[in-house]
């Protein structure tokens, strides 16, 4: 996977961390965007700099249109040009009933998790056609599998991401354009602690770990390898397919 690159959003904390550096592992250049923690970003950009490969850290909302469309000149303009694009950045929902969430709410949540990334789509994928072999990942949920109650916004999102990568792979394999998706459970990130703890009280997410399958909560590393098969060779006869990383199931509630 040498001379190629990547565009990971949310790339640099957490999953979107763990996917960059993976990809970076494999040989590939990163641009990564985040939102806010500059100083998390800069870390990651230095870890992949670590590996001998470059990296630059772009600010960006994905939920902002004008951000996208920045950001995706702006990787033009760093590396002349790039070949895979991973859909990482995400929010969570509030835990409320559809009942008692709030408008705001809900157009915040869809606007990061399925509106941006039609947009950012939009931007991208132009420029991914160009090559003989190109690929879109999207990090979705297992969250899709059961629609559980008091996620409303959340589950809508990413059931709306799913069927916008599914119908992107469809429109671009005449371009050679791959599309799949990596849908992760729990996972030990940031948003993964303070789910557990506002979910079920519990500080310390290790202690979970004899409750999950194989005897430990999913990693970032974990989520990363999936997304690094998708794009490597041996899967060049896969589009449009998408796969649980959960460990078979996981019930920690």
């Amino acid at each position: 996977m040498s001379n190629r690159v990547a565009l990971v959003t949310g790339g640099g904390r957490g999953i979107g961390r763990g996917i960059a550096l993976g990809l970076a592992q494999d040989g590939m250049s990163i641009a990564l965007t985040y939102r806010k923690d500059v100083a998390a970003a800069q870390e990651t950009v230095e870890a992949i700099e670590s590996l001998g490969q470059s990296a630059v850290a772009l600010q960006g909302d994905v939920s902002d249109h004008e951000d996208n469309h920045r950001n995706v000149a702006e990787v033009l303009e760093h590396f002349g040009q790039f070949h895979v694009l991973v859909s990482n950045g995400g929010i969570a929902s509030r835990g409320k009933s559809v009942v008692d969430t709030e408008p705001d709410e809900l157009q915040r949540v869809m606007a990061t998790h399925a509106l941006g990334p039609h947009n950012l789509f939009g931007q991208a994928v132009p420029h991914l056609r160009i090559h003989q072999r190109s690929d879109v990942v999207v990090i979705s949920s297992v969250a899709t599998l059961n629609h559980g109650a008091n996620g409303g916004p959340y589950n809508m999102g990413k059931a709306a991401l799913e069927a916008l990568a599914l119908t992107l792979a469809k429109e671009e394999r005449p371009h050679g354009v791959r599309v799949n998706i990596v849908a992760p459970g729990l996972v030990e990130t940031d948003m993964g602690k303070r789910l557990v703890k506002g979910a079920a009280g519990i500080d310390d997410i290790s202690s979970l770990n004899e409750h999950m399958p194989f005897g430990r909560v999913c990693q970032p590393e974990d989520i990363a390898h999936a997304v690094r098969y998708f794009v490597s060779d041996h899967s060049s006869y896969i589009t449009g397919e998408k796969l649980n990383v959960h460990g078979g199931g996981q019930a920690w509630r």
